[in-house]
């Protein structure tokens, strides 16, 4: 249990690392494709530097008039 957890964060610290590379953190996030983005990118982890290249579309709904 101790080595999966050890893993488990080298594998988001390896995520977290490739989206601050990509600049992701650089600018403020101005909608939920970006924050979909950036999560998907740290869940992804290492995988990112095998060539994955995560990114999500999402809308959000509208308000009613």
């Amino acid at each position: 249990m101790r080595i999966a957890s050890i893993v488990l964060i080298l594998w988001l610290i390896a995520g977290a690392f490739a989206a601050g590379q990509r600049n992701y953190y650089t600018g403020p996030v101005e909608n939920c494709n970006q924050v979909a983005t950036i999560a998907v990118t740290i869940l992804a982890g290492p995988l990112n530097y095998l060539g994955m290249n995560p990114k999500i579309a999402c809308q959000t709904p509208q308000p009613s008039k």
